[in-house]
C-alpha cells in the first residue's frame, strides 16, 4: 500500500500534487471544499477530502499517517509585519498582554499542528515526521523556520538539503530567482514554481506591499488586500468579501509543486 500523506488546511491541495508524485496516497482536512468553491480542479488520484475544523480533530484520527504537512492561515502574521501604525499596535497589544491569551488565540490554528501531530505520533506508537509551511512574518510569533523556499517557511521535521537557487534574469515569470529543480508542476495553476507567494514582495519594505502585490498577481482588477486605514491600500474596486478576493487567498496559499515534491521525495 502506498505511504500515507495527510494535509491539514489543505485548501487547493499544493501539498497534495507533490505528494502525489512521489508515490503517496492522500487525505486533505478543511472547513470547506476549496476547489469546488472557487472553480478549481479537483484532485486526482488516490486522495480524500475530509471537510472538517482542525481545532475539533485528535491527533489518533490520522494514526496511520506516513507523513504530516500542514499551512495554517497567515493573515495575521503578514498584517502585523507591515509598517502600518494599526499592524504595529494589534502586535504590541498582543505582547503587552501579560496573560498570554492574546498570543494563544493568534498561534491557535499554528500551535494546533504540532498538537495534532503529538497526539497521532502518540497513537501510533512511533514518531510521524511533520513539515509546517507559514510566513516570515510568523516568526517572531512562533520562533524561527528550519528552513525557507522563498516566501515559504517551513517547521517541523524539514530535510536538511533544500533545493539550490538558480538565478534566471527575464525568464518566463519576469526574472529573479528560479529553484533548480525541475518540475511538471510549473505548469499547474498557481503552482508559484520558483517560491514566490507573492512576487515583488518585500518584508523589508523594499518591495512592492503584500496586498498591491497580491492582487496584482491574482485579481489583477485592483482591491486592497489588507484594510489597513492608514493610506497604505490600494483603492478598494472589490469587497473584501468578494468570492475573487478569497480565491486570491487561496491560490497565494497554494503550495508550489517543487516545495512539496522536494519534501516528499528527500524526506525518509
Amino acid at each position: 500500500m502506498k505511504p500515507l500523506v495527510v494535509d491539514l488546511f489543505t485548501g487547493l491541495h499544493g501539498w497534495w500534487h507533490g505528494f502525489e508524485a512521489a508515490g503517496y496516497r492522500g487525505r486533505g482536512y478543511d472547513l470547506e471544499d476549496m476547489c469546488a468553491k472557487f472553480g478549481e480542479p479537483q484532485p486526482e488520484g488516490d486522495f480524500e477530502l475530509v471537510l472538517k475544523d482542525i481545532r475539533a480533530m485528535h491527533g489518533s484520527e490520522i494514526a496511520d499517517a506516513d507523513f504530516i504537512v500542514g499551512s495554517s492561515p497567515c493573515t495575521d502574521y503578514s498584517y502585523m509585519a507591515m509598517p502600518w501604525t494599526r499592524a504595529k499596535a494589534k502586535a504590541a497589544a498582543i505582547r503587552a498582554d501579560g496573560t498570554g491569551e492574546a498570543l494563544r488565540q493568534l498561534n491557535e490554528l499554528f500551535d494546533a499542528q504540532f498538537r495534532i501531530q503529538r497526539e497521532a505520533s502518540e497513537a501510533a506508537g512511533r514518531h510521524i515526521p511533520m513539515v509546517v509551511e507559514n510566513v516570515r512574518g510568523a516568526i517572531p510569533w512562533v520562533g524561527r523556520s528550519r528552513a525557507n523556499f522563498g516566501s515559504y517557511h517551513l517547521w517541523g521535521d524539514v530535510p536538511a538539503l533544500m533545493p539550490a537557487t538558480l538565478s534566471r534574469k527575464n525568464d518566463d515569470l519576469g526574472g529573479g530567482s528560479r529553484f533548480n529543480i525541475g518540475s511538471p508542476g510549473q505548469t499547474v495553476t498557481g503552482a508559484n514554481p520558483d517560491g514566490r507567494k507573492i512576487p515583488g514582495f518585500r518584508f523589508d519594505g523594499s518591495g512592492g506591499s503584500f496586498q498591491t502585490a497580491s492582487v496584482n498577481q491574482h485579481l489583477k482588477g485592483g482591491g486592497d488586500w489588507f484594510s489597513s486605514g492608514e493610506g497604505c491600500s490600494l483603492q478598494r474596486r472589490a469587497g473584501s468579501g468578494t468570492v475573487a478576493r478569497a480565491r486570491a487567498s487561496a491560490l497565494i496559499a497554494k503550495i508550489p509543486f517543487t516545495l512539496a515534491y522536494w519534501i516528499a521525495a528527500t524526506s525518509p
